[in-house]
């Protein structure tokens, strides 16, 4: 038996005595009899851990696994999969890493011989000296790691921006993202508040099948004080009232927000636009912010009307397939990329005054009276950030600092500081899972020592010397239009979490100086989801796990894509590097296993049946996706870089001929302010 082997039939069989193991009893689960869902998962996931240790029923665990259909059959493909590939991914990560090869030793006394006793953060570290090397040696060291990873992230500015962002108002163009989905199975059609074409066309699309999940997206006819959009547009709307009391933005002003709407089903297309200009009318409107909705039918008319002929006409390109780039259903990457880049063609054909974005998620508000109290300034005099722009040196070379990220405070924890990290220090893993690979640990240290820095404490001091963020959160991101431009970073559409987190990624290397987010002290917005969202997160719960583990599998193969893996996790680590897994299989897999026993023997069974179906199908397409050489992700990384570079070189070209007078350049920006017209609402 292998040492891998070993380390698993000692977490997953039960045995005599006290202490933290085992992690979950595979043979109760595999010996399961009911003959209901949740007894088919259990004894799926308890087969798969007794094969992988290799324990005494590992024969009978490999043919429960051998014969499955339906329902049933992309679980049953997944962990066989797991079986065949974890020893072999394991024994080359041996090979490749004697330290690796020695903790794994370590943990084999650790955790196989009976008379060593050891606490569970103990038995969690030897575990993640293997699995999650990331994690190791933070608890009891915060402070330290804390310090040092602030001075990793250091940067000395040595050349201020030029044309710093003063005019917020005409300067930022401000996006969000709505996510949309069919209604809530609770409600009937009477209760839907909406339009009844609306209704009609959204309980049709529930007929078909989801293509797209989210982490909490709005169930069309939700009550008002449940939907996220009316929740973050009034708020945006309110935040613009106070700037115009406080005299940053003039009265009478209106501030443009392009709002992208995603949905889960193709069915609700149609209806994207119409739904929030209901919404919106029904609660009387608002009177500061101009709403531009972009639904992929508006983004389709972008590129079939605009950008495709311009890049024909100007440039000659007979490739204009590779601006499908350009949309918002899909993975969050892809509306993520086009709320970034929208920026960039709306200084170029809209308005020139533009010349940056700031993005703000929906259910996250500018607490503005508390800012005020607490910094001294207001989120615009925040967003007009002096170094947003600066160049300097980090400590693996020059940056330029073309994106700005702000942080975020729990709408629980507001009234004791602005400054509460939304994310506070574990005192250790709480559950099975978390042995294996426990995010929250370096996540908290990052939003510790990144969104946490004071520049008014000393070092850095937000002018001579300021802190690049690597661990930023998607709506309290900005991006300089000319950043973007000369950078050109997007996030593939492949890419379902941390899309935010990944956006910069694809440009390292590309370029001498090294794009990067400037930590912005202060621009702090209020976390609510859990204050008003909660029906919706709890119904997409499952779904938010099983991307999470989706997350690993395709950055670590999106880390190798990008070139030299340890350069990358040089700069991402702890917290965006831990995901880029050197063990991805053996990591995610033994790990999705252990959620799913915990899920299925807790208070709602139901919640582990679909972990384990639902996550098959999908960690099924993850693998084959990576999969191969090239893999398709390779293939489509290659692809959509080609189609942002056809979008930037086109806006270049179309803005060189618009200087010049070209009649055809003007009839396309003609076209551009027609479609983004026909977008506005209200």
């Amino acid at each position: 038996m292998s040492d891998f082997a070993r380390v698993v039939s000692a977490l997953t069989t039960r045995r005599r005595g006290g202490g933290p193991l085992p992690l979950v009893d595979a043979r109760a689960l595999l010996d399961d009899t009911g003959g209901d869902d949740a007894a088919v998962a259990r004894r799926l996931t308890g087969a798969f851990l007794e094969a992988l240790g290799e324990g005494a029923a590992s024969d009978q665990a490999r043919a429960v696994l051998a014969d499955v259909d339906g329902d049933w059959a992309d679980a049953a493909n997944l962990y066989r999969h797991g079986l065949e590939v974890i020893p072999a991914e394991i024994a080359w990560r041996a090979d490749a890493a004697p330290e690796v090869a020695a903790a794994l030793a370590t943990l084999v006394g650790v955790v196989d011989v009976p008379d060593v006793e050891a606490t569970s953060v103990q038995v969690a570290q030897h575990i993640w000296r293997v699995l999650f090397p990331e994690g190791v040696g933070i608890l009891g060291a915060e402070a330290q790691r804390e310090d040092a990873l602030r001075r990793r992230r250091t940067v000395t500015v040595s050349e201020p921006p030029a044309d710093a962002i003063g005019d917020v108002a005409s300067e930022v163009l401000f996006t969000a993202n709505a996510l949309l989905t069919t209604p809530l199975a609770t409600r009937d059609a009477a209760q839907l508040d909406v339009a009844e074409r609306v209704a009609e066309v959204a309980r049709d699309a529930a007929t078909e099948r989801q293509r797209y999940f989210y982490d909490h997206p709005i169930p069309v006819g939700i009550e008002p004080e449940a939907n996220e959009i009316l929740y973050g547009l009034t708020h945006l709307d309110a935040a613009i009232a106070f700037e115009q009391e406080r005299g940053t933005v003039p009265d009478g002003v209106r501030v443009p927000c392009v709002l992208s709407v995603s949905v889960t089903h193709h069915g609700l297309r149609p209806v994207a636009r119409d739904y929030v200009a209901d919404v919106i009318d029904r609660a009387g409107g608002l009177r500061h912010v101009d709403v531009h909705v972009f639904g992929e039918d508006q983004t389709g008319r972008l590129v079939a009307e605009v950008l495709a002929p311009a890049a024909s006409r100007l440039l000659g390109r007979d490739d204009t397939d590779l601006l499908d780039v350009v949309g918002v259903d899909g993975r969050y990457g892809r509306h993520y990329s086009f709320l970034k880049a929208i920026a960039a063609l709306w200084h170029v054909v809209v308005d020139d005054r533009v010349r940056a974005t700031f993005k703000i998620d929906l259910d996250q508000v500018f607490p503005q009276d508390v800012l005020v109290d607490q910094t001294g300034r207001s989120a615009f005099e925040h967003l007009a950030a002096a170094q947003w722009g600066a160049r300097g040196a980090g400590v693996d070379g020059d940056v330029e600092l073309g994106m700005l990220a702000g942080s975020l405070v729990n709408e629980r924890d507001i009234a004791t500081s602005l400054f509460t990290p939304d994310v506070a220090f574990p005192d250790g893993p709480s559950a099975p899972p978390d042995h294996v690979f426990f995010s929250k640990l370096p996540q908290a240290l990052s939003t510790a020592a990144e969104m946490g820095t004071r520049y008014a404490a000393g070092d850095p001091d937000g002018a001579a010397a300021v802190l690049e963020r690597v661990h930023v959160t998607g709506g309290t991101t900005g991006a300089r239009v000319d950043a973007l431009r000369r950078h050109r970073p997007f996030t593939p559409s492949f890419v379902a979490r941390a899309e935010d987190q990944a956006f910069v990624l694809a440009t390292y290397g590309a370029a001498p100086t090294r794009l990067a987010y400037l930590h912005a002290d202060g621009l702090i917005m209020r976390h609510d989801k859990e204050a008003f969202a909660g029906e919706a997160i709890k119904a997409a719960a499952v779904g938010k796990l099983i991307g999470d583990h989706v997350r690993m599998l395709l950055f670590s193969a999106y880390g190798l894509a990008l070139g030299d893996v340890d350069a990358l996790k040089a700069i991402v680590d702890p917290f965006t590097g831990c995901f880029v897994s050197r063990t991805p299989v053996a990591t995610t897999l033994l790990r999705f296993a252990l959620q799913a026993a915990a899920l299925l023997d807790g208070d709602d069974p139901e919640q582990g049946v679909a972990f384990v179906r639902d996550g098959g199908h999908q960690l099924c397409e993850a693998l084959a996706f990576v999969d191969g050489d090239p893999s398709p992700l390779s293939e489509t990384l290659d692809r959509e870089r080609r189609g942002w570079q056809l979008f930037y070189d086109t806006l270049d070209a179309l803005e060189a001929a618009l200087a010049r007078g070209d009649q055809e350049a003007r009839g396309l920006a003609a076209a551009a302010q027609r479609i983004v017209a026909d977008a506005a609402i209200g």
